[in-house]
């Protein structure tokens, strides 16, 4: 295993903490945020945390995959289902770019001009 996971929850829960006595406006905002994006039923939890996963994934943060994937699991979401959550988002993240390649070559010869 290349990452122990338990491990970086563990680590980022003592990194929050220590962020929040700082600050804990910043953490108790995040709060509501995720709270606000949970409470509303139509999606089971197990299909959000997929999401989530699969939204974490796209965005590189190991701290969220690892929450995530906790909660998948708790949840109750198997392997394969979340083999085709990822596979969404590795679909969506090439689209993506192919999309804003274009985008780079319109900046790249606007400055050619």
């Amino acid at each position: 295993m290349l990452i122990d996971w338990k491990d970086l929850i563990k680590n980022a829960t003592h990194a929050i903490t220590q962020l929040a006595k700082g600050n804990k406006k910043i953490i108790d905002g995040i709060k509501t945020l995720e709270e606000s994006g949970a409470t509303h039923g139509a999606l089971d939890p197990k299909t959000r945390e997929l999401i989530a996963l699969a939204v974490a994934s796209t965005t590189r943060c190991d701290t969220c995959i690892a929450i995530h994937a906790n909660a998948a699991v708790e949840a109750g979401a198997t392997r394969e289902e979340l083999v085709e959550a990822l596979g969404v988002a590795i679909g969506l993240n090439a689209g993506a770019a192919l999309v804003f390649s274009s985008r780079a070559l319109e900046a790249f010869d606007s400055f050619k001009k």
